[in-house]
């Protein structure tokens, strides 16, 4: 992982150093009276601030995890880097439903507000559901 956060800093820094030149050969290529370009230079600097801000979120977690990862060692076993993510049912159709109240509830704001209402009627009865799942039914408990 520590290879992983010198790998971002060097990328910001090589974004920052061809924003810089990307700016300079557009404001020689204009004649000297003209400002650069900005789309090009904007974007390579933002590209650069975007690589700072990974290369630090990945060395911050690095060491707030006390170093190696598992995955990094060679002595590692495959369970020492698999976190318990949580439990889901394999067979629960709430999900989908879920996600189409989602995308009725977007379309409507795309569409028609009318449509939203469904979405959201549509998503409480799905949250219900898939929270109620395991207290009536074949696999209550």
């Amino acid at each position: 992982m520590r290879a992983n956060a010198v790998i971002f800093w060097i990328l910001s820094i090589f974004f920052g150093l061809a924003a810089v030149a990307y700016a300079w050969w557009s404001w020689l290529d204009a004649g000297y009276d003209l400002h650069p370009e900005w789309v090009g230079t904007v974007g390579l600097s933002l590209t650069s601030v975007l690589a700072i801000f990974l290369g630090f979120y990945v060395q911050h977690t690095y060491r707030a995890q006390g170093g190696e990862l598992p995955e990094d060692r060679l002595d590692a076993d495959v369970d020492d880097g698999d976190p318990e993510l949580g439990f889901y049912s394999p067979w629960s159709w709430w999900p989908i439903i879920l996600a189409t109240s989602a995308a009725l509830a977007f379309l409507g704001i795309a569409v028609g507000v009318w449509i939203s209402f469904i979405g959201v009627a549509l998503f409480l009865i799905a949250i219900t559901g898939w929270v109620y799942e395991y207290y009536r039914g074949y696999h209550a408990r």
